[in-house]
């Protein structure tokens, strides 16, 4: 199945159902910062997310329990594959380079990444 992109309201939703694993709708809105949006307004977003295979559901009586089908480290890899391609041209180099003029790593992350890039090179060799 391929992974669909998520708006803004979706993505909320998933990372408190990531982080429940299984909930009620009442159980993700009291997950939600204020102000909580609509009862109704949560229950049609993660009908939308089921309908695009994030989600399922069990039946309980009249009310639904929700759970992920796809992983939160699954939508993480979409997503920065999705970020590398549409803006970086493919290269891990310039997202990198990116976020280092931008000043959002620090020496100390940098190092740890060059770490990273320098043990995964040794496995590949």
């Amino acid at each position: 199945m391929e992974i669909k992109e998520l708006t803004k309201a979706e993505e909320q939703l998933m990372q408190v159902l990531w982080d429940l694993q299984k909930a009620f709708v009442k159980e993700v809105m009291d997950q939600l910062p204020e102000p909580k949006p609509a009862y109704n307004t949560v229950s049609t977003v993660i009908r939308i997310l089921e309908n695009k295979g994030f989600v399922d559901h069990i039946t309980f009586g009249k009310s639904h329990q929700y759970y992920p089908l796809i992983s939160k480290e699954e939508y993480k890899s979409f997503a920065t594959e999705k970020l590398l391609n549409g803006y970086f041209e493919n290269s891990v180099e310039s997202m990198f380079s990116f976020f280092v003029k931008k000043e959002k790593i620090d020496l100390a992350e940098a190092d740890e990444i060059m770490k990273l890039i320098e043990k995964m090179k040794n496995k590949k060799s």
